[in-house]
């Protein structure tokens, strides 16, 4: 015997509807499968199933007291010196990388 279905209809934004629908075709998952999962998440923890929150804002130097500057810069050395560190290109590379999948 079938089980009844409903339908949903949501407006998105064309490129992430491209972009997710891509990953999605990648696993071999069609959407209406992933919207169920997600109802169904929904309904077991009684909430959306992530994080929604707010990231926090960057600390600026106006706003760190001297200790706070002097650790991060003694950490950031001991990376440096510990080959824990990225060059400028990489760097530069990944920002405009996240910045395009926005």
């Amino acid at each position: 015997m079938a089980t009844k279905t409903a339908n949903v209809l949501a407006r998105v934004e064309p490129d992430v509807k491209q972009q997710a629908e891509e990953i999605m075709s990648q696993l071999g998952i069609p959407v209406s499968v992933v919207i169920n999962m997600l109802y169904k998440q929904i309904i077991m923890k009684k909430g959306i199933p992530f994080s929604l929150s707010l990231p926090s804002a960057p600390v600026t130097l106006d706003e760190m007291d001297e200790a706070t500057f002097n650790s991060i810069m003694e950490n950031s050395l001991k990376q440096a010196k510990n080959g824990e560190s990225l060059n400028a290109e990489d760097v530069f590379n990944s920002i405009r990388k996240e910045l395009a999948n926005g």
